[in-house]
């Protein structure tokens, strides 16, 4: 037992030593505080995390995970819906029996049209709950009303998808719900008529529309989303992970306050700040 185990460290010791590993892996075990740090800031999908992680951030009743539940919900519409692109066509002529072979005919199809529904209906609710949230917080506050901004932006992006997804069915609803809202539009003092004519390429709700409405809804909104988001996200990291709680709370739990915590990432990052106190 003793000369396996002693083989299977070898091995181990090999593979963890070789110049292939540590191409991958060009840090330590985390065990220190400076490894830790290289192991967010080195790799690629840690690397939107911030190094250190306020305690009251973890806790699910501060957030209820509304921020993250919403960006699920964006990547199961983009995965439902790249899939639905296969058996749909933009044309007036075809759009909604497309529809219906995608509900009756195509294996799973009625599942998947659901999902890509029922996902886009709850990332609108969740997204709405995250603003309240966020709001109700604090998290909009100094220093974070850059970020207050672009959720803001992220937010008007989610109704924009799920208004010019209303039209791609082109059944009766679809049909008077962009209606309806392209008159409305049509209303905006002194450029609504403009508006309108972009909205629809044309006097009524016809093919020009089913197009730009399509290219919206597949491409131009999400690839504006995704860049949103991706600031989104970086703001939270760079502003110090989930903002504190309200203020008082933190002093009323004897504990002192998080917002004011210096930091000693940037320190430990090039080692530094390990060295000053060092010395």
């Amino acid at each position: 037992m003793g000369t396996l185990r002693g083989l299977l460290d070898r091995i181990v010791h090999g593979i963890t030593n070789s110049r292939v590993w540590r191409s991958f892996f060009r840090h330590g075990f985390p065990d220190n505080d400076l490894d830790r740090s290289l192991v967010v800031t080195s790799n690629f999908f840690l690397h939107l995390h911030p190094v250190r992680v306020r305690k009251h951030g973890l806790r699910l009743t501060y957030t209820f995970g509304l921020g993250g539940i919403s960006f699920f919900l964006f990547l199961v519409l983009g995965i439902t819906g790249g899939l639905l692109m296969f058996e749909y066509v933009p044309s007036v002529e075809r759009a909604y029996a497309d529809i219906v072979r995608i509900q009756s005919a195509i294996p799973f199809g009625a599942l998947l049209r659901n999902v890509h529904r029922w996902a886009a209906e709850l990332m609108v609710l969740t997204v709405f709950l995250h603003f309240c949230r966020v709001f109700y917080t604090g998290a909009y506050k100094p220093p974070r009303e850059f970020n207050w901004i672009v959720g803001l932006v992220a937010g008007f992006l989610t109704l924009a998808l799920s208004y010019t997804g209303y039209l791609l069915p082109w059944d009766q609803l679809a049909y008077w719900g962009i209606t309806v809202g392209s008159n409305i539009a049509g209303y905006t003092p002194l450029i609504g008529r403009q508006i309108r004519a972009m909205m629809l390429g044309g006097p009524t709700v016809g093919q020009p529309a089913l197009i730009r409405f399509y290219n919206l809804h597949v491409f131009v909104l999400p690839f504006i989303a995704t860049i949103v988001l991706g600031i989104h996200f970086w703001r939270v990291r760079k502003d110090g992970g989930i903002s504190g709680p309200p203020p008082g709370e933190g002093e009323a739990q004897g504990s002192p306050s998080t917002e004011s915590t210096p930091s000693r990432v940037e320190g430990l990052r090039t080692g530094r700040g390990a060295e000053e106190q060092g010395e």
